[in-house]
């Protein structure tokens, strides 16, 4: 599935740097060296067309987890008829810390009139229950287990992915410790959307 990803170009990716970084000990203090990164990638199959895919990963952001977040596409029919904006459907997934599953559905508000309103469904494993995704892979590879590992040909069709944007062709960002990263992020997004932002 990776070697239907279409080639990254600069205007599909931006580079942050979070302000301080030069001034830790043993970092050049002309490093172009990125902290942050956020992609728009596009698949090239009947399946995932018209899909975009966002991922954003940074150092001293609000938060650290790793979550995946699938929003659904708002129905042809508005059944609120509301100018308020209707919530979207989305189903979450939280990798780490603490495994969970959110289902996000818009549904009525209460009483009467055709509000819209979120309610979640959520699944949340037990605390402390599972190990950290590097004890997990440390332990397979000891193990001699291979399948928590990318084979060769999956490799070579990620670097495809990205070698086009490598090398500082895309300038590098400043944003400020506990935020979001640098602002240029929003614009890889669709007019209305914006970046889920995960809590801790």
């Amino acid at each position: 599935m990776i070697d239907a990803l279409r080639p990254l170009t600069p205007a599909d990716i931006v580079r942050g740097q979070y302000e301080g970084y030069r001034d830790v000990s043993g970092v050049d203090p002309t490093s172009t060296t990125e902290s942050y990164v956020a992609v728009r990638l596009a698949m090239d199959s009947w399946r995932w067309a018209d899909v975009p895919i966002f991922i954003r990963a940074g150092k001293t952001l609000p938060v650290t987890a790793t979550e995946v977040s699938i929003q659904f596409r708002h129905p042809p029919h508005d059944i609120f008829g509301s100018s308020d904006p209707v919530p979207a459907n989305a189903l979450r997934f939280r990798i780490w810390p603490e495994a969970q599953i959110v289902l996000s559905l818009a549904g009525k508000k209460p009483g009467a009139g055709r509000v819209p309103q979120a309610e979640e469904l959520a699944f949340a494993q037990e605390p402390g229950s599972d190990m950290r995704p590097y004890d997990r892979l440390i332990g397979a590879a000891l193990d001699g287990n291979r399948l928590p590992f990318a084979r060769q040909d999956a490799v070579e069709a990620a670097w495809k992915v990205v070698d086009p944007v490598l090398d500082d062709v895309v300038p590098v960002h400043t944003y400020s410790r506990g935020s979001w990263g640098p602002k240029e992020a929003d614009a890889l997004l669709p007019d209305g959307h914006y970046w889920y932002d995960p809590v801790g």
